[in-house]
């Protein structure tokens, strides 16, 4: 690391020559070749995956995304009016000639016209899923569809085709940015030291960004990748940068000369800052033993943003500090410095977090009790969670899918934004008997709208002969009773009338996909925490040598995590401030949402441990002195931490402003996880339970210790052996380092 800083302080005009080369390469490159984002997924051996196999092996034609054309009249005019009739009919033919269109139902004589008989739709197949229909072709159809409006015809497009037209809001990035210099100002107090964080995330951001569109050819990724990116890494990549310059100024406070002090800067904390956003990285591409492909993409997405930014808080942060020398001292300090000389940081005892560490010195039950509590009695919520897919009654108001949504559940119901598709199978010719008796059971079902259900035969293929049902729920696609809907069916309704028939009948569909998509990734869940805790664990004992502090660390983040999802369940799954939130009706969390949100705060809370950990470990090895080193430690870091928490909360809470309900959770889970860890878990419970733990905080097993390897974020301070019952970090005197 130092030979890495100081090439980078010596030869900082190539070092930024260099990035902005990546930075301008990548953005053009990306947008001359276009990106491929898609929310393509498969769930192999589910029901719904069957009945989609099914669907398009016996008729392709069909087996494609269903969406719904809205029509709704304004001013109370029948929609059977010939005025209505005839725009609407011109449209619906048009629509009919667009490439992957292969089938336009008419809402007249169809039975698709509400009772008012002011609200009808339209059902359009498509030969292919949504996911591998082109955002251009999206935009298309939905501008086709609306080409029927008028000052009394409102025409919306509901479906996952319409919803990928829709322009995606990316508005929290402005504001976080915005929030951030804020922040770093005011910590800082100098403008130089303000942009250059903020300059490090956005050109490693930028140049991850056009990385990420490039690969989009080769890997699936959501539509929402680019949001998800940025909003993790300008978070993570400020973060890093504020360390690393936080370390600089203390250093030049303390008398190093320029070189020197960033030198130092970037292998102290730039070292901590390198263990973190690989922990970071690990938690991430830990999703990829869930084997589920949706999130393969998203996965080594969001990793290349932490990896860049971290790569630029080592590389061109350092190349900045040098250009812009003592500028990165605020006036009063340069003052102070001129006038008092040089002076040890954080070794006083005037201030907040001095005195607040001779608080919890003092007294180190009371603040873990009152802490413990609260992160404990937010996180209670956590144990309602209910997984899922929100539906698009919670898109952005002004959407067509919106509007659409919103006009099929006023006229017709709220199950009409989501059919289920029962795809039938059996040997030979359709046994019709047994399927007019399903289609007259399924009708009496609480929880489907009572109207005669049409099986639909299909081409015979092998053999086999496939029928078509499509049922309408009474519920919307994202309620739990349609959830409990579906398990019936397929446990109860459907064996009762086919079983010993020969007749196979899958329940499909998109709400029956999301469904079946939750619990898949719900069952995973535990292997995917057990495998990051695990390694995290690992990293953790080989860098600070010791057993009970990992334990504490993965505690803790459990704790931490728990609290951000009681927080979630409590404002979008109960409703709670719905309103000062914009949420459309509460619903179920989304499914893919826990195992992103805990990768990403498991690798963010052990930031903040890293830091907080590295600067105790530091002090102990040289005094031997457990309480003054935790006492030393969480004096000198709570500033940082808490400023580089608050700037976190700020970036991922600006992110609840965007449009996207997925990326307003994401945000508040991430903005409520952070505040839970740094400033109760961090600054609170484990100084505590280190004072009240002692030297036990750094036992070791001698054979564990000569069984693992050693690494370690801070090379200027050795570590050696303690005895022979165990290894760990004796009483040193090492040259001064200051934090």
């Amino acid at each position: 690391m130092k030979s890495l800083a100081t090439w980078c302080v010596r030869h900082r005009v190539i070092v930024l020559l260099l990035w902005l080369a990546a930075l301008i390469g990548m953005t053009f490159i990306s947008a001359a070749v276009g990106t491929a984002y898609s929310n393509s997924f498969t769930l192999p051996n589910t029901p719904s995956t069957q009945a989609l196999h099914l669907l398009q092996q016996s008729e392709p034609s069909i087996a494609g995304d269903r969406e719904q054309i809205v029509f709704h009249t304004t001013d109370g005019t029948p929609v059977t009016d010939a005025q209505v009739m005839a725009p609407v009919e011109t449209m619906l033919a048009k629509v009919k000639d667009l490439p992957h269109v292969t089938q336009v139902v008419s809402p007249y004589g169809a039975r698709q016209i509400s009772k008012s008989g002011t609200t009808a739709f339209a059902t359009v197949t498509f030969d292919q899923q949504a996911q591998y229909i082109s955002i251009p072709a999206a935009k298309k159809f939905v501008s086709t569809a609306q080409t029927a409006s008028s000052p009394t015809l409102q025409v919306a497009v509901a479906g996952q085709v319409a919803e990928s037209a829709d322009k995606q809001s990316f508005g929290g990035t402005g504001l976080g940015v915005i929030l951030a210099a804020i922040v770093l100002l005011l910590v800082f107090g100098s403008i130089f030291a303000m942009l250059l964080p903020l300059l490090s995330a956005l050109a490693s951001l930028g140049t991850a960004i056009g990385v990420i569109g490039l690969l989009s050819h080769l890997l699936k990724m959501p539509q929402f990748s680019v949001e998800l990116v940025l909003l993790i890494g300008l978070g993570v990549g400020v973060d890093y940068a504020l360390f690393i310059v936080t370390r600089h100024r203390q250093g030049l406070i303390a008398g190093q000369d320029m070189e020197s002090s960033i030198v130092n800067a970037v292998n102290t904390s730039g070292r901590a800052v390198l263990f973190a956003g690989i922990i970071v990285c690990i938690a991430l591409l830990g999703m990829f033993a869930l084997g589920v492909s949706f999130l393969y993409g998203l996965a080594i997405a969001a990793s290349l943003g932490v990896l860049f930014t971290m790569i630029a808080a080592l590389t061109l942060l350092p190349a900045f500090l040098s250009f812009i020398g003592p500028l990165v001292l605020s006036r009063r300090q340069k003052r102070d410095l001129a006038t008092n000389g040089p002076k040890i940081v954080g070794s006083g005892t005037k201030g907040f977090w001095p005195k607040w560490a001779g608080f919890v010195q003092a007294r180190p039950i009371l603040p873990a009790v009152v802490a413990l509590a609260v992160v404990v009695l937010v996180a209670l919520p956590f144990f309602s969670l209910r997984l899922g897919s929100s539906d698009q009654g919670n898109d952005p108001t002004g959407t067509t899918t919106r509007l659409a949504y919103d006009l099929l559940a006023d006229g017709f119901g709220p199950g009409f934004n989501g059919p289920l598709l029962l795809v039938t199978q059996n040997p030979g010719s359709a046994d019709t008997q047994v399927l007019d008796k399903l289609a007259a059971e399924v009708q009496r079902q609480p929880g489907v709208v009572n109207q005669p259900i049409s099986v639909i035969p299909l081409p015979t293929k092998d053999g086999q002969t496939v029928s078509l049902l499509t049922v309408y729920p009474t519920t919307s696609p994202e309620a739990s009773q349609t959830t409990n809907l579906i398990d019936h069916l397929r446990q109860v309704t459907i064996p009762s009338v086919v079983d010993g028939t020969g007749v196979t009948v899958y329940v499909g569909g998109n709400t029956a996909i999301f469904v079946d998509f939750a619990r898949v990734l719900g069952h995973k869940l535990p292997l995917f925490i057990g495998l990051v805790v695990v390694l995290s664990f690992l990293l953790l004992a080989m860098v600070f040598r010791s057993l009970i502090i990992p334990l504490t660390a993965a505690v803790m983040n459990l704790l931490s995590i728990g609290a951000a999802f009681g927080v979630l369940v409590a404002v979008f799954q109960w409703g709670w401030l719905g309103s000062v939130f914009q949420i459309g009706s509460p619903g179920p969390i989304e499914s893919f949402l826990p195992v992103m949100l805990f990768a990403i705060l498991f690798g963010l809370s052990m930031d903040y441990e890293v830091f907080l950990i590295t600067r105790i470990r530091e002090e102990y090895l040289k005094t031997g002195d457990n309480t003054k080193a935790v006492r030393q430690g969480l004096a000198a870091t709570g500033k940082t931490i808490t400023a580089a928490a608050l700037i976190m909360i700020l970036v991922f809470g600006s992110f609840i402003l965007g449009g996207e309900l997925v990326i307003k959770q994401f945000g508040l889970g991430l903005a409520a996880g952070i505040l839970m860890d740094a400033i109760l878990i961090r600054m609170a419970i484990v100084p505590s339970l280190m004072f009240i733990i002692g030297k036990a905080n750094w036992w070791f097993p001698g054979w564990l210790d000569r069984f693992l390897p050693h690494l370690s974020v801070d090379p200027e301070i050795p570590v050696a052996p303690q005895g022979p019952g165990g290894s760990g970090p004796s009483p040193l005197e090492p040259e001064p380092v200051s934090v």
